[in-house]
């Protein structure tokens, strides 16, 4: 594990930070990110940017007090609502993450990834009709959103509009040929609606991109895909 230098510049700081998250070295990142609050304990950006590398270590509860330093320091600033309720939702606390997106939406209702989070959690709590509303209009909001638009089609799946979700799921597939999540979904409604040959080809092209979709545990509690989507895959998977 890299050590940090006491005698780099707080921009130098910063670049090791970044540099070690995106290596996933989020212990040293964390290190980098201690190094600048000694010097500079008011910056709000500096509370946040550590919030994210505990996140990043599973040290929810202590990204959470950094996220709320950096609130209490610049309540005006959105990104903070933003990862705070994020890992808010990661810990189950679904109504707590809807009020931060809420406060957020305040701040900035042009933000699509906060109607996209706050359907998350709504769905979180079974609130499948919000969800929908706003999952739809996070993707309204921005065409290329593909995991707006991924939420939304599990979702129109999960309130019974079949049809609707399969129609989503090939336009989403037609458009992001690559999209594991959206392969993994049309092949289990493909399946559920006795397509089975073109389910089986969607499937082969899943496994390929991301073999996760096997563990019907990750796809549960991991990606937290709707129940009516999770047991039309656990059909597939078992071949029912």
């Amino acid at each position: 594990m890299a050590e940090t230098n006491p005698n780099l510049s707080p921009e130098e700081i910063i670049t090791k930070a970044y540099q070690a998250s995106d290596k996933g070295d989020y212990s040293t990142a964390e290190k980098y990110w201690n190094e600048l609050l000694e010097q500079y304990p008011e910056n709000p950006a500096v509370w946040s940017n550590r919030g994210n590398t505990k996140v990043g270590q599973n040290k929810f509860e202590e990204a959470i007090a950094d996220y709320s330093k950096s609130i209490e320091l610049a309540p005006e600033q959105p990104d903070s609502y933003l990862n705070r309720g994020a890992t808010l939702e990661v810990m189950g606390r679904f109504d707590e993450a809807i009020a931060d997106y809420n406060h957020l939406l305040e701040l900035n209702p042009k933000d699509a990834g906060a109607y996209n989070n706050r359907g998350n959690a709504e769905a979180g709590l079974g609130l499948w009709e919000a969800a929908l509303e706003d999952y739809h209009h996070a993707a309204d909001m921005v065409p290329n959103f593909a995991f707006a638009r991924i939420n939304y089609a599990l979702t129109l799946y999960q309130t019974g509009q079949t049809q609707e979700a399969l129609r989503n799921l090939r336009n989403l597939v037609r458009k992001y040929p690559k999209f594991a999540d959206a392969r993994a979904a049309l092949a289990a409604v493909l399946w559920e609606q006795g397509q089975r040959g073109e389910a089986e080809s969607n499937w082969v092209s899943v496994i390929g991109l991301d073999s996760r979709y096997k563990d019907i545990d990750w796809v549960t509690t991991v990606r937290r895909w709707p129940p009516a989507m999770v047991d039309a895959l656990d059909k597939f998977l078992h071949l029912q």
